[in-house]
């Protein structure tokens, strides 16, 4: 299907260096540092990137389900929260999703997250615990 690519340079210590991130298609060109991945300083890190790259595809996965099985999707609103653990080393991620979906019923709802979590392709990448809390709006 696609290939896609992503380049990081980093220069210098850990803790005293500083990196630079940029996806192939030149949508995204970040700096990131220590400071900004262990200090809650200004920058992006991986694990950001991580959640934005799950959040995006769990929401076009979940939208695609829902559609192919019959009823029309409004939206889908999906929030990563990844944990980075002792390690360090990337421990989990919580998903909260909110479908604007009328028409569908609660129980479908349940089995296309179900579905999705299983089938989307970042979550299948991904070895850790992954929990969705996902509601109807």
């Amino acid at each position: 299907m696609t290939t896609c690519v992503a380049n990081a340079v980093w220069c210098d210590s850990l803790s005293d260096g500083i990196g630079e991130v940029e996806v192939g298609s030149g949508f995204l060109h970040a700096p990131y540092t220590f400071a900004s991945r262990f200090q809650d300083s200004k920058g992006c890190h991986p694990e950001e990137l991580l959640g934005a790259a799950h959040a995006s595809c769990f929401a076009m996965f979940l939208a695609n389900v829902i559609s192919e099985a019959g009823t029309p999707v409004l939206s889908v609103l999906t929030s990563a929260a990844v944990t980075l653990g002792d390690g360090p080393a990337v421990t989990g991620i919580t998903l909260t999703v909110t479908v604007d979906a009328p028409g569908l019923e609660a129980s479908k709802f349940t089995e296309h997250v179900e579905t999705t979590k299983l089938g989307c392709p970042i979550s299948k990448a991904l070895a850790v615990p992954i929990l969705v809390d996902a509601q109807l709006s």
